[in-house]
C-alpha cells in the first residue's frame, strides 16, 4: 500500500492569509483548482479555500438578519447571530483569511493512501493538505490521487 508521500503533489499552489480575494480567485482559475491551501510565511497551513467558500448557495441566498424583536427601543435577536456573522464575513471578505475555512482537515505524508481515501470520502472533500509534524505544508493529495493508488493505476 503506497503512502500519501508517494502519491501527493509536492509543489501545490498556495495563497497567503493576506492575499486579496481577487488574486485567490485568479489563482484558482489559472491553476484550474477546486480549492487551495492558505499558508503563513513558515508554510504552516492555517486554512483552506474551496469553491464552496466562494459562493452563496441557493438555500443561503436569502441573506437576511436573524429574526428579532424590538423591545422598548432595543433589538433582541430570537436566534443566534453566529451563522449570520460567518456568512456575512465570507460574503464581504477582502482577504483569504476572511474567507477561508480555518484549521482544515489534513493528513501526514507517512499515512497510507487508504487512510487519505477514507478521510476524503468521509469529509466529502476533493483534496487534503499534507502536513509535516509541525503543520507545514509538504503537499496536497486529491481524490483522484488516492483512487489511482487504490486501483493500481
Amino acid at each position: 500500500m503506497p503512502t500519501v508521500a508517494e502519491i501527493m503533489d509536492r509543489e501545490p499552489a498556495t495563497v497567503s492569509p493576506d492575499d486579496d480575494v481577487k488574486s485567490v480567485i485568479e489563482t484558482l482559475q489559472t491553476q484550474d483548482l477546486p480549492g487551495i491551501p492558505v499558508v503563513d510565511e513558515t508554510r504552516k497551513v492555517v486554512g483552506i479555500i474551496t469553491d464552496s467558500d466562494l459562493v452563496i448557495s441557493d438555500e443561503e441566498s436569502d441573506f437576511h438578519l436573524p429574526h428579532y424583536v424590538n423591545i422598548m427601543g432595543g433589538i433582541v435577536f430570537l436566534e443566534s447571530t453566529k451563522h449570520f456573522e460567518e456568512r456575512a464575513q465570507k460574503a464581504f471578505a477582502a482577504t483569504a483569511s476572511e474567507m477561508m475555512t480555518a484549521d482544515p482537515l489534513t493528513v501526514g505524508p507517512d499515512e497510507p493512501a487508504e487512510h487519505a481515501a477514507r478521510l476524503i470520502s468521509e469529509s466529502k472533500h476533493n483534496r487534503l493538505p499534507v502536513v509535516d509534524g509541525e503543520g507545514r505544508l509538504v503537499g496536497v493529495v486529491t481524490r483522484v490521487d488516492v483512487l489511482a493508488a487504490l486501483t493500481g493505476n
